[in-house]
């Protein structure tokens, strides 16, 4: 099995030129929802202008939090461990 972070879900509300969710995806209390057909990754890299509004919400299976409300520098997620754990540090 390969390691990394997998990204099992998306999800759209509205959209921008280059930000249109696939024809796969379904309209779910106001969102687009989908899951990306992308293979495990070692890295997974976020903006953080501060423009897009609630910034982005990262759901693992210790729950959810808000990356990327304020403007700053870019958010890189990596696995913890080289097995891909998703057990915070």
């Amino acid at each position: 099995m390969a390691s990394g972070l997998q990204v099992v879900e998306a999800r759209v509300k509205g959209s921008g030129a280059g930000m249109e969710p696939p024809e796969s995806a379904v309209l779910k209390d106001g969102w687009r929802v989908y899951a990306p057909k992308v293979g495990p990754q070692r890295r997974v890299v976020l903006a953080a202008s501060g423009a897009t509004g609630d910034g982005e919400t990262l759901c693992t299976v210790q729950g959810c939090r808000e990356l990327g409300k304020a403007p700053g520098g870019t958010i890189v997620l990596e696995p913890c461990e080289p097995t891909g754990s998703s057990q915070p540090r």
